[in-house]
């Protein structure tokens, strides 16, 4: 299968109580994906299931990233239940995710 590649970043830049992180937290690694990730952002941002931006790229980001290693381990036994209900759960995403 063919597949995007992209570079993800996560750097821990507060704490729970609000305060700067003074040592350097990042994770850097590469990620793969079938879909260009940065449409279905586009998308999900369109589809008026989220009132702010932020949160529907969120979404669409996590989806996307969870969705692909769920594909990539549909044998593995960890996922032998939810990957139908993952199935199921995309398909009525895209049905019902129509532009407003």
């Amino acid at each position: 299968m063919k597949q995007h590649t992209y570079t993800l970043t996560l750097k821990h830049e507060l704490d729970a109580k609000g305060e700067p992180i003074t040592e350097n937290k990042t994770l850097e690694l590469s990620v793969k994906n079938h879909d260009d990730i940065f449409q279905v952002i586009e998308k999900m941002k369109n589809f008026g299931h989220f009132d702010d931006p932020e949160e529907a790229t969120r979404f669409a980001l996590g989806i996307k990233l969870f969705g692909e290693v769920i594909l990539e381990n549909k044998g593995h036994p960890l996922f032998e239940e939810l990957g139908p209900q993952f199935g199921a759960f995309m398909k009525k995403l895209k049905k019902g995710a129509q532009p407003q």
